[in-house]
């Protein structure tokens, strides 16, 4: 054994691999099945009212729901670009 072979490590098998995956998956599904069902339609409402007044990207908007002691703290982010685009007039009709 030379000393590569030992800064290399052991090499993981696929079965261990898949586990890791899975145990990250399972993870994420129980922190997402805390958070309130209507948390997308919020995030869609609220681009939609945001794009009345500055163009923004789906992405841009990011709605979270954190726990803060025994208070639920609804965390709400926008990403601006620096020259922020106004959405165009509405035509009176």
């Amino acid at each position: 054994m030379g000393i590569f072979d030992f800064l290399r490590g052991k090499p993981k098998n696929t079965a261990s691999i898949a586990k890791e995956r899975l145990r990250i998956i399972v993870a994420q599904e129980r922190t997402s099945r805390g958070t309130p069902d209507y948390i997308p339609m919020l995030r869609r409402e609220l681009l939609e009212v945001i794009r009345k007044y500055v163009k923004v990207d789906f992405d841009a908007v990011k709605v979270d729901l954190i726990k803060e002691g025994d208070h639920d703290v609804l965390d709400i982010s926008v990403a601006l670009a620096d020259k922020a685009e106004l959405a165009p007039e509405p035509v009176a009709g």
